[in-house]
């Protein structure tokens, strides 16, 4: 397994004022010197600022969704090549307050996931059941059929696609809720998701498999639990983003993984 990687969505939060106090926190933590890739998502106004504060620091800085066209009459809309000029190195497709909020459905998360390739970047493609699916035991139909379209996009990509992408399982159910899934539950999510990874890429080996992170109600205080089980490759953290000395815990936690 790579390194693990930590995202920080710090999704409708922050001011030009408390995103320079959080961010000088986390770049004199002493990540850099960890065994662990730590990136930071802030709402798309911030991310000029934070490209700036994070110069020469090893924190990537990430997107929170992406458009899946190059360019347009799309009001409001950020492409692929617009975040990779402002230093972007990943973005989030298909979070699940996306998909709910905005009516992004799977085909095209997928032709977002795309996109972000072709510019260079990192996607970060998030799935993740309902609470009606979760109750009703249908989880892995509801994760295998968001997953699907991604499939039809590798092979528009040449193939290419599922080899540079990061897959984040987020129960829909579990987010901002305090209460996460237990680590049991997890573990069974990500190994079918890593499962359908290797059928859908038959010529990937396991270790060039994609990572798959988890993401929801993460702290401090379950993030090693988490971390330790052997298909999940990072975190996608929320709330705990927004708090340095949570966020720098979990980062040392994983780094502690490696």
């Amino acid at each position: 397994m790579s390194r693990k990687l930590i995202i920080g969505n710090w999704k409708m939060n922050g001011s030009l004022a408390a995103n320079e106090a959080l961010v000088r926190a986390l770049t004199s933590a002493g990540l850099a010197e960890k065994p662990v890739d730590c990136a930071v998502c802030p709402p798309s106004v911030y991310l000029a600022q934070l490209a700036g504060l994070l110069q020469g620091s090893s924190l990537m800085l990430g997107a929170q969704t992406v458009h899946a066209r190059e360019n347009g009459a799309f009001t409001g809309d950020i492409s692929a090549a617009m975040l990779a000029e402002l230093g972007c190195k990943l973005v989030l497709v298909g979070h699940s307050e996306r998909r709910a909020g905005h009516g992004e459905g799977s085909e095209q998360v997928a032709a977002q996931a795309l996109a972000a390739v072709r510019a260079g970047l990192l996607p970060v493609v998030c799935v993740g059941e309902s609470a009606d699916d979760h109750d009703a035991g249908l989880m892995q139909d509801a994760v295998t059929s968001q997953l699907a379209p991604l499939a039809a996009a590798n092979a528009e990509a040449g193939g290419t696609l599922l080899e540079n992408l990061v897959i984040a399982y987020e129960p829909i159910w579990a987010i901002g809720s305090g209460e996460a899934a237990t680590p049991q539950y997890v573990s069974v999510v990500l190994e079918c998701i890593r499962e359908w990874l290797a059928e859908t890429a038959p010529a990937l080996e396991e270790d060039k498999l994609p990572r798959v992170l988890y993401g929801g109600s993460v702290r401090p205080g379950n993030a090693g639990e988490l971390l330790a089980l052997h298909a999940c490759g990072g975190l996608l953290v929320g709330g705990a983003a927004l708090v340095a000395e949570e966020f720098i815990a979990i980062c040392t936690a994983a780094a502690a993984q490696a």
